[in-house]
């Protein structure tokens, strides 16, 4: 798929690799991108930072992926979306037994599985009718491995790398080709409590677009998502091992 002339829909594009993503897009001659966001209100503020000539190829969406009726509201709005992002997502740093009750866990699933399967179900005949398209969910290196420091969300991204898959399946016939973005720790709000080297997400935004145009599948692009994928594929058990050193020594 060519991005230049795309109608693309990003989803949490108020911030982060959401917001490069737009940015990205139009840098590579998207005619149209639809800027999903559950505050609208930001989207000025965001539009002041790109060239004059961008702007009026943006529309902003309010939309949270867990409401239907703000996903049917949307689907009237974008009837032309030729590529979607699935980028929405949140993390609640929360461990799997030690999380003192499971609401944090609920909501990640609610949003990063569920939202993106209930907006994904939604689009899935828009691309369709427009040709097939592209459809790009915004996964982790944790849906590889378990981070357990984040043991919940890594679940949960884990859900989404297999719904990737499944997704993937069903859409060939149609022609949509489904993309899975494997990040690691990205210069972003979420990510601001982790004390690791992290990359930037223009970089990942740019070079999502790229591998999209490639027809590459599973997504890698820092260095550090690169590393993981080798040592992934070399020995699961020693990574899954070697992330679990990351706990905090329980006190005695």
């Amino acid at each position: 798929m060519k991005i230049k002339d795309s109608v693309a829909f990003v989803t949490g594009s108020n911030r982060g690799i959401g917001k490069s993503y737009i940015t990205a897009l139009l840098n590579q001659g998207a005619k149209k991108v639809y800027a999903g966001m559950r505050d609208a209100g930001a989207f000025s503020a965001i539009a002041a930072e790109w060239p004059q000539e961008h702007r009026g190829k943006v529309e902003p969406v309010a939309i949270d992926i867990t409401n239907e009726g703000h996903i049917r509201s949307a689907l009237t709005k974008a009837g032309d979306v030729t590529l979607l992002i699935n980028n929405a997502g949140i993390a609640n740093f929360t461990g799997l037994i030690s999380a003192d009750n499971l609401d944090s866990a609920r909501q990640e699933m609610e949003v990063n599985y569920f939202g993106t399967l209930r907006i994904t179900r939604a689009f899935a005949p828009v691309l369709k009718k427009n040709g097939g398209g592209a459809l790009v969910n915004v996964l982790t290196v944790a849906s590889l491995v378990n981070f357990p420091v984040l043991g919940s969300y890594s679940a949960s991204k884990a859900a989404l790398h297999s719904l990737t898959q499944g997704i993937r399946a069903e859409l060939a016939a149609q022609g949509t080709q489904v993309f899975g973005v494997f990040p690691g720790p990205i210069e972003t709000d979420m990510a601001k409590n982790f004390d690791m080297e992290k990359s930037s997400p223009d970089l990942i935004a740019e070079g999502t677009l790229s591998a999209i145009e490639q027809g590459k599948e599973d997504i890698f692009i820092d260095p550090m998502a690169v590393q993981f994928r080798k040592d992934y594929f070399a020995d699961p058990k020693a990574l899954e091992a070697q992330l679990a050193n990351f706990l905090p020594v329980p006190s005695s």
